[in-house]
């Protein structure tokens, strides 16, 4: 299926990180950073816990460990501390700018890296998601209330850096993940870094969640630990994995447009936030990025048919 429909697993990756974006929110509004960053990453090991079979495991290299650690500093430890740590101390607005950039910083590293150059059907595709989610975040302001609070516009440079620099660890996952994907079955990168994850964040993790005030946690967020926790490491992490695999690293890009779309969505649905028609137009641009980039183009079947298949025996090519 994700060999022939490509952009739906890599566009419903990108919603699942769209919407967990409200649930952080929520969730760092009553505890810790770290200590809800660990909570994700123990929820994903216990989940993935069948992949970790200890022959299976003696079968990856270790060229491909290390990809598998610079994948999971980059895409999951750093990014996560980056990006939460950075939204508060900026306003929401600046922060969704800044992220809107991350569909061009793939092209530019997939371009430096991988020497995928970029097609004009890609680069238009590329402007429409950039210019719309800019419009879209724009036009929400300070909706979510990121950069209230006592000290934020102060620091609100420091918050951009850190922001910034999540989007650059966004870019390097992908093109790391670009090359994994050709190597390593979806469902045990997924399990792999997520072990890796959790080793690196258990330090930090294990303080936040010493400060924690657990009188104040209801159910209900005990129930959006639990959903973050598989949403973002698992569910989300296999279906990028999967789509990845039949597209370009550049073309991938273009689909994490969808995270703020996404993100927007949730806003109106569940935490009554009013859509205008300036955001509407934004979304209307970003989606029809989206939509350009999933067509396919000439020789599509072709490309489709060499992509990497599972072959039995290989190390990670087995669902």
């Amino acid at each position: 299926m994700f060999a022939r429909f490509p952009s739906f697993a890599l566009a419903l990756a990108m919603t699942f990180v769209g919407t967990n974006v409200g649930i952080g929110k929520t969730m760092v509004a009553v505890m810790p950073v770290a200590a809800f960053a660990l909570w994700r990453f123990v929820i994903a090991v216990i989940a993935l816990t069948p992949r970790y079979r200890p022959a299976r495991m003696r079968l990856v290299t270790r060229s491909q460990w290390r990809n598998l650690f610079v994948q999971t500093f980059f895409g999951t430890f750093l990014f996560t501390l980056l990006m939460l740590y950075g939204v508060r101390q900026t306003t929401a607005t600046a922060a969704g700018v800044i992220t809107a950039t991350l569909p061009a910083c793939v092209a530019l590293l997939s371009w430096a890296v991988l020497r995928e150059h970029p097609s004009r059907r890609t680069l238009v595709s590329i402007g429409l998601a950039i210019l719309g989610v800019a419009l879209l975040n724009l036009s929400r302001g300070d909706a979510h209330g990121a950069g209230s609070g006592s000290g934020s516009t102060g620091n609100a440079w420091l918050g951009n850096l850190l922001v910034l620099g999540a989007v650059v660890c966004e870019g390097i996952y992908v093109i790391v993940s670009k090359r994994l994907a050709s190597e390593l079955s979806a469902i045990d990168i997924c399990a792999y870094t997520h072990l890796l994850g959790g080793a690196m964040m258990l330090p930090l993790g294990i303080v936040g969640l010493m400060a924690v005030d657990y009188s104040v946690l209801t159910p209900g967020h005990w129930a959006l630990i639990v959903w973050y926790g598989l949403a973002a490491s698992v569910f989300s992490f296999f279906l990028w994995m999967r789509g990845i695999r039949h597209v370009s690293a550049q073309l991938a890009g273009v689909f994490t447009a969808m995270v703020p779309v996404a993100a927007t969505a949730y806003g109106v649905v569940f935490l009554g936030e009013q859509l205008t028609f300036t955001q509407g137009a934004a979304l209307a641009l970003t989606v029809s990025g989206v939509v350009l980039a999933a067509m396919p183009g000439a020789g599509a079947s072709k490309k489709l048919a060499a992509a990497p298949t599972d072959k039995g025996g290989s190390p990670g090519k087995t669902l």
